[in-house]
């Protein structure tokens, strides 16, 4: 339910702009392609944009087109969309501001990244890597506690240096892949 303070667009009901969206609320936010679609371009394009060309790049992304093939019916059904829809639904939650045909985010924008962060679908969770290296890491530290772990040509030092360089390089490769498919990182949005 809708208090006095928050407005409701597109089924989705946003805080005003002083408060901080809600978890809920930015996935309801960003639950709609054209909307994501929206942020990757303004992003990946870093100024304010014309309807008019975000609307042909969201048409090409979503019809899997090149722009010059998208036709007048294709890009003035995702135009009416955006401009009725979904970017007054961005407006009202503070994330870009529209005027006179020109969208430009704002700095609340930088709020949605940790939610914008996409898998790649032939990678492995990093959640389900992290466990792993410490199932592994805790298999070794319990054989070398245990003497089951030879100690001779590899030291104890050794073995916790490699197992810490494990992580550190995991977490390297894991901030770089993050900001390398966050929205508006990428050519083509997923």
């Amino acid at each position: 339910m809708a208090t006095s303070e928050e407005t409701t667009t597109g089924g989705v009901a946003l805080p005003n702009e002083q408060e901080v969206p809600q978890q809920g609320e930015i996935f309801d936010l960003l639950s709609n392609h054209r909307r994501r679609y929206a942020i990757h371009y303004c992003k990946r394009e870093e100024c304010p944009v014309q309807l008019g060309d975000l609307a042909e790049q969201v048409a090409a992304w979503e019809l899997e087109k090149d722009i010059a093939e998208i036709d007048s019916a294709e890009r003035k059904r995702v135009y009416t969309s955006l401009q009725q829809t979904h970017l007054p639904t961005l407006e009202d939650a503070g994330m870009i501001t529209f005027e006179r045909g020109e969208v430009e985010l704002t700095d609340r924008v930088e709020e949605l990244d940790v939610y914008l962060d996409v898998v790649p679908g032939d990678s492995v969770p990093w959640g389900v890597y992290y466990l792993g290296l410490s199932g592994f890491s805790t298999l070794v530290l319990t054989g070398l506690w245990a003497g089951i772990v030879p100690t001779e040509p590899v030291s104890t030092l050794a073995w916790a240096t490699m197992l810490v360089s494990l992580f550190a390089v995991s977490a390297a490769v894991h901030v770089y892949q993050n900001r390398k498919y966050r929205l508006g990182e990428m050519e083509t949005p997923t």
